[in-house]
């Protein structure tokens, strides 16, 4: 019988001919991603008694969730942050201002098929987009990571996705990823690694593509995976940093579940207060009142979705007593928004642009909205005080509907504009 892409690369790691769900198996990581939370898990590692990390090669260090520090506590932990990467010969560290640590990842080459991705953030399965084995972990084992190099790891049960035909015009991969959730459950896909298969997904770009897994740690997903293809070859033609070799799942490979869908069926869609599970059609929830539209994260944030909402608001301005919130995920798109005339158009339209960074999505510096006020936001998560003030609710949908809801002060598609 054959095996699902997770039993095939975490035997191909753990040095074995086959593996199966249910089984412990040692790994090094190819990559240990930590951010913000890499000066507590510094503290731990040194409880540990270990003196150096034993494979500083492996460790990347990205500064995004509080940045630029809005307090002098957020400063200290950046200090420490930036004394014990120096202290311990980790190369691979980039600083305020860089953007969210999943972009990054990508963006500097360590997001590769077949490459196994451990990191100290829930929304580590993004790298799953370019077919690599991506899963959060704790800070604890963050810091066994540190010590050892080694970790174990469960093997985990698969669920199949197969997504047919195309999705219709002004439904994005949030629509689909969130359709899902909703269908599925917050623990639909828990601990489980979710493979993404069908016309539905191959025919996403790479930046589309990259919304799905991350949005699978919100189902409970330990990984979640889209075989690799001549669009994410071509992605990563001048980004790779080392050779890399696709693993696929076999044709007859054993899943858990096997799920169908319809891409011409979905439509758009919103998160509603306060779980993401939450998820009614768009028209359901079409005129509810917003105060603040956020676009940007980890989920959202990548230049073609500032390209979308930039398409909204041409000629067009945020509505009355709305604050529009624009953060590009990274410097490089960043830069490559300001080039394209982007960011020009959100000012133009009355937005505020901020620097690459986690943002309102970390909910205690920027973005924090007031008692009683509405949010709709391209993150990942909408439970209660996920933005920094539990008696607020977040609606979540995509860049489309957020540039539109910002235009008309209420939930709302561009094609209602």
């Amino acid at each position: 019988m054959g095996h699902t892409f997770a039993e095939k690369i975490l035997a191909q790691k753990a040095g074995l001919h086959e593996v199966v769900p249910g089984q412990i198996v040692e790994v090094t990581p190819d990559a240990a991603l930590s951010h913000d939370n890499t000066a507590p898990i510094a503290g731990i590692f040194a409880k540990i008694g270990v003196k150096r990390v034993a494979r500083p090669d492996i460790h990347v260090v990205v500064l995004d969730h509080a940045c630029p520090a809005p307090t002098t506590k957020h400063a200290q932990n950046h200090k420490e942050i930036r004394q014990f990467v120096a202290e311990q010969d980790i190369e691979h560290f980039y600083d305020v201002g860089r953007g969210v640590c999943h972009q990054v990842l990508a963006e500097e080459g360590f997001a590769l098929p077949g490459a196994l991705i451990l990191g100290s953030d829930s929304h580590t399965p993004t790298a799953g987009a370019f077919a690599a084995f991506a899963a959060g972990i704790g800070r604890s084992e963050m810091a066994a990571i540190m010590a050892t190099a080694r970790i174990w790891l469960r093997v985990p049960e698969s669920l199949k996705i197969v997504v047919h035909g195309r999705l219709r015009d002004g439904v994005t991969s949030k629509d689909l990823a969130l359709h899902v959730i909703g269908d599925l459950g917050a623990d639909g896909g828990l601990y489980q690694s979710v493979e993404w298969h069908g016309e539905g997904v191959t025919a996403l770009d790479m930046e589309a593509r990259i919304v799905i897994p991350n949005l699978m740690a919100e189902m409970g997903a330990k990984n979640s995976y889209i075989p690799p293809d001549e669009v994410t070859f071509a992605w990563l033609e001048d980004r790779a940093r080392r050779p890399y070799e696709a693993i696929y799942p076999d044709p007859d490979a054993k899943y858990e579940r096997v799920i169908e869908y319809d891409a011409a069926t979905i439509e758009p869609v919103v998160a509603c207060p306060h779980t993401v599970d939450n998820v009614v059609p768009l028209r359901q929830v079409a005129s509810t009142p917003i105060h603040q539209a956020f676009l940007g994260t980890c989920t959202n944030g990548r230049l073609s979705d500032l390209a979308m909402a930039a398409q909204v608001l041409a000629g067009r301005r945020v509505a009355p007593n709305v604050r529009l919130i624009v953060i590009p995920a990274s410097s490089e798109v960043y830069l490559a928004a300001l080039e394209a005339g982007y960011l020009r158009t959100f000012v133009e339209a009355g937005a505020v642009v901020e620097s690459p960074g986690c943002g309102p999505c970390m909910g205690n510096h920027m973005g924090v909205p007031a008692e009683g006020e509405v949010t709709i936001s391209t993150a990942n998560r909408n439970f209660r005080g996920r933005m920094g003030t539990a008696e607020s609710e977040v609606y979540l949908a995509s860049p489309l509907v957020v540039a539109a809801s910002a235009v008309t002060g209420k939930i709302a598609h561009p094609q209602d504009l």
